[in-house]
């Protein structure tokens, strides 16, 4: 199985050219598009978008999902607004050429019906688009540990999941467990890993068994979100305190590239690019 590999590639650089950059050089085809330009991707213009298009376009890179804050707010917030730029975001998802909108599932409830009729807001709003929305688990939120998230699936059959393995760790899920729960309902991964206490590490250096995950995971994208530390000045260190910081980097593009290279550790090469 030859994977495909898309990026949060606004973790490598702010601007749309350098994230190109960063992913020509690392073999990243597709783009989980979050942030450009110091605008988030809810916030773009139409205009804008047709700009980003044409860049990407004459690049050879695509959109795969855009990485959306929406559902990422209180569940007593006010939801009307939030609905509305969902709304302009299908139309940018459309100008962009993504099939897929991340989304969350609110902070500051436990209560699943609340919960459940804003995610049918989203649904509703796409019907006749295709655009597939997808929920992440996510830390704080209610779908935050894999049981939730199930509940959260099994009531709403045209939501997939997107699997985040250190966000599980961080909610202290067990990533075996929550696949064997969830896996139906996997749409694509996001490759982030972390340590017992949270702390976020390269791909395969973690706890979130990562290899076995692959191996179980039939989809073709999997979305690197690197997330790893930058430490300013970290040139200056001796050879010995930069051993003992292995997992920290100089720059957001160095830790971009340490992420895509974690990952093509534990694949073997089996990705296109």
């Amino acid at each position: 199985m030859k994977f495909r590999l898309a990026a949060f590639a606004d973790e490598a650089a702010s601007d749309l050219a350098g994230q190109i950059a960063a992913m020509q050089e690392n073999g990243v085809e597709l783009l989980e598009i979050r942030g450009v330009d110091g605008q988030n991707i809810d916030n773009i213009s139409p205009e804008k978008a047709r700009s980003i298009r044409k860049m990407l376009d004459f690049s050879g890179i695509g959109v795969w999902s855009l990485g959306s804050p929406f559902g990422k707010i209180g569940i007593n917030d006010d939801f009307e607004p939030h609905l509305e730029s969902f709304k302009r975001s299908l139309e940018l998802a459309n100008i962009l050429g993504a099939e897929h909108i991340r989304l969350f599932s609110f902070y500051g409830t436990a209560d699943i019906d609340p919960v459940l009729e804003r995610l049918n807001a989203f649904i509703e709003a796409a019907k006749g688009t295709d655009i597939v929305l997808c929920h992440e688990n996510e830390k704080g939120i209610y779908g935050d540990t894999a049981a939730k998230c199930l509940k959260l699936h099994k009531e709403l059959q045209q939501l997939r999941a997107v699997f985040d393995p250190a966000n599980y760790i961080q909610c202290g899920q067990n990533t075996k467990e929550a696949w064997e729960l969830l896996s139906p309902y996997v749409e694509y991964m996001h490759i982030k890993d972390a340590l017992a206490d949270g702390t976020v590490v390269p791909a395969g250096k973690g706890s979130g068994e990562l290899p076995w995950l692959l191996s179980q995971y039939k989809g073709e994208v999997l979305t690197v979100e690197p997330h790893l530390s930058v430490f300013e000045g970290f040139d200056k260190l001796e050879a010995e305190q930069k051993t003992q910081m292995r997992y920290t980097y100089p720059d957001s593009r160095t830790a971009f590239t340490a992420a895509v290279n974690a990952l093509k550790e534990i694949t073997g090469g089996q990705q296109n690019g």
